[in-house]
């Protein structure tokens, strides 16, 4: 990636999800979804995830005027065991055995220490199909047998979707908000575990 891009993707999200199976990865199953670590191959998905956000999302978490990140970037992340393999599940259907995208707890240094954030985010062609909550309460129950006491999330304010999912599993909003005149409105949810 270019230094602007890494430095901004490393400062964003920092993984704390390694634990749970062999060579301390995290696999979690529900009815329909794997969450596991990323595969190099996979650095496709994550790309087609990056051109997908909505242009309200800040410029660093977009892709660039030269293509950055490009796939072979995404893919040298993976290689090299960093945000995208640890911390951001990737999420597979079981059935088709195809990545819709991503869940899983990051610490960005925005919220309280022992405390990360959940975070996720779905290709727009598998939208309104209840994976986002079934992906979410796999990484919850996880996050309560690893002993979190409680997690939160940001979401813009625009994004009705995601508010949504937040609410359904148990996140509720607090008085604190980020106001960015170009972006929106960040708003914070917490969830005692």
């Amino acid at each position: 990636m270019n230094a602007a891009h890494d430095s901004a993707f490393a400062r964003e999200i920092f993984a704390v999800m390694t634990v749970g199976t062999q060579d301390n990865e995290v696999v979690l199953e529900t009815s329909r979804l794997l969450l596991r670590p990323w595969r190099v191959a996979e650095a496709v998905v994550q790309r087609e995830l990056w051109t997908e956000r909505d242009p309200r999302v800040p410029p660093h978490r977009r892709i660039d005027a030269d293509g950055h990140p490009t796939v072979a970037e995404l893919e040298e992340s993976i290689r090299t065991n960093q945000l995208w393999s640890t911390g951001l599940l990737a999420i597979e259907r079981k059935a088709s055995r195809d990545v819709i995208g991503y869940c899983g707890l990051v610490d960005n240094g925005r919220g309280s220490a022992g405390e990360p954030e959940l975070a996720f985010e779905l290709l727009r062609q598998v939208w309104c199909q209840g994976y986002a909550t079934e992906a979410s309460l796999a990484v919850l129950e996880w996050a309560r047998s690893s002993e979190y006491e409680r997690l939160w999330a940001t979401v813009w304010d625009w994004n009705t979707a995601s508010r949504r999912v937040l609410a359904k599993v148990g996140f509720t909003e607090t008085e604190r908000k980020e106001v960015d005149a170009v972006h929106g409105t960040t708003l914070f949810t917490t969830r005692r575990l």
